[in-house]
């Protein structure tokens, strides 16, 4: 089967971005994305469609299992895993960009450092012990399966780089310390979660469906609204 990539490259910041399409050949339909990429770069030489010489697309992957979410792009439009996408489910003409939401550095690669510094910001650690609750096993479990991919951020309506809100990548986090903190820790946690989530979620759930592990965030935010904020409220 031979399908065709198109990249929107990139050098650096600085430069426009262009589209340059690649023949890619495979025959196992289980060939992914990031293997088609991997394919290309191992080439001596590498040439586009139109025969032009290309070099090599920059682009970000580490465990390649869907275990780490360092290869998030958009992949026909959409924020996606490229080790997690199989080419045969998406066409013959396969779009890749870098995610939007983040600066581009080159190529597919973009910085997502902005994703980490919201974590300092909201204090996503203890100060103190934790207070393991049997009864918030199912959250804690759920919560701990983030990737910190960025793919939510990139597909939420509310979320931008230099907002407050700091999206469900933050919140996922945040909802783990909710489940287990302390009581001389909660009012702080609460506090974050609302600041930087709470106040500027619309709860379009979109982070919902494009998760790349599949985290139920509307059972995650249901289980934290109801805990930092409808339960504070009463008192």
């Amino acid at each position: 089967m031979k399908v065709r990539i198109d990249v929107l490259r990139q050098k650096n910041p600085l430069e426009k971005s262009y589209v340059q399409s690649f023949e890619y050949e495979y025959e196992d339909k289980s060939t992914t994305v990031a293997k088609a990429l991997s394919d290309i770069n191992k080439q001596d030489i590498i040439k586009d469609t139109e025969g032009q010489k290309a070099d090599k697309i920059r682009w970000e992957c580490s465990c390649m299992q869907k275990k780490c979410g360092a290869c998030a792009m958009r992949i026909n439009s959409l924020p996606s895993l490229a080790c997690d996408k199989r080419l045969s489910e998406l066409g013959n003409i396969i779009k890749l960009e870098p995610l939007k939401k983040f600066p581009v550095i080159a190529d597919l690669t973009v910085d997502r450092s902005v994703m980490f510094e919201a974590l300092k910001t909201a204090k996503v650690w203890f100060e103190k012990n934790a207070q393991p609750n049997e009864r918030r096993t199912e959250t804690v479990h759920e919560a701990s399966r983030c990737l910190q991919c960025g793919c939510c951020l990139e597909i939420c309506p509310n979320f931008a780089a230099d907002m407050r809100f700091k999206g469900f990548a933050a919140a996922v986090p945040l909802t783990r310390l909710i489940a287990e903190a302390s009581e001389d820790e909660k009012k702080r946690i609460f506090a974050s979660y609302s600041m930087y989530f709470y106040e500027g979620c619309g709860k379009s759930l979109a982070c919902r469906d494009i998760c790349p592990a599949g985290i139920d965030s509307e059972f995650l935010m249901v289980n934290s609204n109801a805990a930092a904020i409808w339960k504070r409220k009463r008192r």
